[in-house]
């Protein structure tokens, strides 16, 4: 008996918090997934730093063996100049020298990255003057890019989205949902052949050093705003119409950031996305609920009958009577007030 008591109440228990549960079930798997990809990363690309490290070394070995009158730590110091150099993008290569890292067409460059939240790393501010003028350069800007986007998907979405859906729907008589998933399927190819695939071959050509994964990841890399800067178009040396390269690429990183927008926007408009966010998300009482709750309990209170509802005041109240006023035969005589 109570263990059936108990088994109730833990049903009842986890029926009346299933959105509890289900977002606890969702903070775990996204920690798991954490987990997964740190075990994955550390397992794949481990062997690859342990390898490069020891290469290095010995690099920096046979360099002192053939020059004796340099000693390591004149070395070291030459080093770590020419790398916290080259984390701000200047390098001392002679391949390298040519191009300059904020020209024109470059600052261009960097200000959308920023403003996209891209952020490359491979060109920063070397000033103190820069380096407070992008804080609130960005403090402004990126807020500005945000509305400007959400104002540009809104009204492409308008085109690419909810008028042939509606059109198909209301031609063909299909149902909703189908052509929305139809239509967000087709659209998601169009948009990974034009802005990925096709542009990955165009960089795979332009950049001597990328293959066709290669230049594939920097498009997903950037147009998914990850940034992570290990291959930027445009750096190699003697590039050819660099200014036009890098006007290019910014275009092409603004149109490509508002087609995954427009992409995404889309498919979570899909009737199932919907149904799946509900399940995590927490339920709003809305005011109709609240009105139709207490109109439900004012239907129900009326419904009963008068004892009913009455009975439990009257136990507890004492009706009133009418007492009649007394009157003192003597008038205003002191003694009786």
């Amino acid at each position: 008996m109570l263990q059936s008591l108990a088994g109730n109440s833990c049903v009842r228990l986890i029926q009346s918090n299933k959105s509890a549960w289900y977002f606890l079930f969702l903070v775990l798997g996204y920690v798991l997934y954490l987990i997964f990809g740190a075990v994955v990363f550390s397992s794949v690309e481990l062997p690859y730093e342990d390898l490069l490290r020891q290469q290095l070394r010995g690099i920096k070995r046979q360099f002192l063996q053939e020059h004796e009158c340099l000693s390591e730590e004149r070395l070291e110091r030459f080093l770590s100049k020419a790398l916290e150099a080259s984390n701000y993008g200047v390098s001392i290569l002679n391949n390298a020298s040519a191009s300059w890292n904020w020209d024109f067409t470059s600052s261009l460059f960097f200000a959308s990255t920023v403003l996209s939240t891209t952020g490359y790393g491979h060109t920063a501010p070397l000033s103190d003057g820069g380096k407070a003028f992008c804080i609130i350069y960005s403090v402004i800007g990126i807020p500005f890019t945000l509305l400007f986007l959400t104002a540009v998907v809104q009204r492409i979405m308008v085109y690419s989205t909810w008028r042939p859906i509606m059109y198909v729907h209301t031609r063909w008589g299909l149902s909703k949902p189908l052509v929305a998933l139809v239509h967000a399927t087709l659209l998601a190819v169009i948009a990974v052949s034009c802005f990925f695939l096709i542009p990955a071959a165009i960089f795979s050509a332009l950049e001597e050093n990328w293959n066709f994964l290669e230049s594939f990841y920097f498009c997903f890399i950037s147009l998914s705003t990850i940034g992570l800067g290990d291959y930027v178009p445009g750096e190699a040396f003697n590039q050819r119409f660099r200014e036009l390269y890098k006007l290019g690429i910014t275009v092409y990183l603004l149109l490509g950031l508002i087609a995954m927008l427009v992409v995404l926007e889309t498919f979570c408009e899909l009737q199932q996305l919907k149904q799946l966010r509900k399940m995590f998300y927490l339920k709003k009482e809305k005011p109709q609920d609240r009105l139709a709750i207490m109109e439900h309990d004012h239907l129900t209170f009326s419904s009963m009958p008068d004892g009913t509802v009455n009975s439990p005041q009257e136990d507890k109240t004492e009706p009133f009577v009418d007492f009649p006023v007394l009157t003192s035969p003597g008038g205003d005589d002191p003694m009786i007030k």
